[in-house]
């Protein structure tokens, strides 16, 4: 049997683009080994994003609390352990664009920003814990309620003694999407992906960009600190040091934080 050039470019370059942005291996589903106590740092997240299937959740609410209650081993507890829910492949919300979204990407053409919608299937809506302020998935970013304003620190250690400097800043509220979160890699070979429609902010997600071209892929890291305003009111501080764990995986993200701020 012969195959074409493209057919053979397309099966090389779906290979290389499930072990880049699988993050964990080509279809892996095995989650690394949480840093041990004496690597946890303080105002420091460590969370394992990288499969496709679940949304992560932080409450930075109840990090603060542990910490003012002075509860160590609970605040370490918390910094390397999170409140996942999967996102839904089945059911039916009924409000008729919550679900899957299947995407054709121009992979090995202009990249992924060229994209056309192919397919359409609802689900139930995103399941989510009683109390949360953001959530992360891979690559992407969302709040609850919140809104994030991106400045040009570098470390939180340079940042103005109190949020009271971006009063009136324009701060990004979250938006919808349908091609952003991937979910469903099964139809890859086709350069089509499931991905799934939800609302997500695209200035705190800007931290970790994927982008193709080039082949593999590439991460691009914004190291720059973001300031997070939840729908409370209060402020937070928000910088990925780190995407890459110790064994080399990618979307294993090391997050400091600051709250309140």
């Amino acid at each position: 049997m012969r195959l074409s050039l493209r057919h053979i470019s397309i099966v090389a370059g779906c290979a290389l683009l499930c072990g880049l942005t699988a993050c964990n291996g080509i279809l892996g589903g095995i989650y690394d080994e949480q840093p041990d106590k004496a690597a946890v740092a303080p105002g420091t997240l460590y969370i394992d994003a990288s499969g496709w299937t679940d949304w992560h959740y932080v409450d930075l609410d109840s990090l603060a609390a542990l910490q003012a209650a002075g509860d160590s081993v609970g605040l370490r507890r918390a910094q390397t352990h999170f409140t996942h829910f999967p996102i839904p492949t089945t059911g039916d919300s009924g409000d008729g664009r919550t679900g899957i979204y299947t995407y054709w990407f121009d992979v090995f053409g202009q990249g992924i920003a060229h994209n056309e919608k192919r397919d359409f299937t609802p689900t139930d809506r995103q399941k989510e814990p009683l109390s949360w302020t953001f959530a992360v998935h891979r690559n992407n970013v969302r709040t609850n309620g919140g809104a994030v304003l991106e400045t040009n620190y570098n470390d939180l250690s340079e940042l103005p003694a109190n949020s009271a400097d971006f009063l009136g800043a324009a701060f990004k509220e979250d938006e919808w999407t349908e091609n952003t979160v991937w979910v469903d890699q099964s139809k890859m070979l086709n350069e089509l992906i499931g991905c799934q429609g939800i609302k997500t902010n695209t200035v705190l997600s800007s931290w970790l960009r994927l982008e193709i071209p080039p082949m593999p892929p590439a991460f691009i890291h914004n190291k720059h600190v973001f300031i997070l305003r939840l729908k409370s009111g209060l402020y937070a501080a928000l910088q990925l040091e780190n995407y890459i764990g110790a064994d080399g995986k990618k979307c294993n993200l090391t997050i400091r934080y600051k709250y309140p701020y």
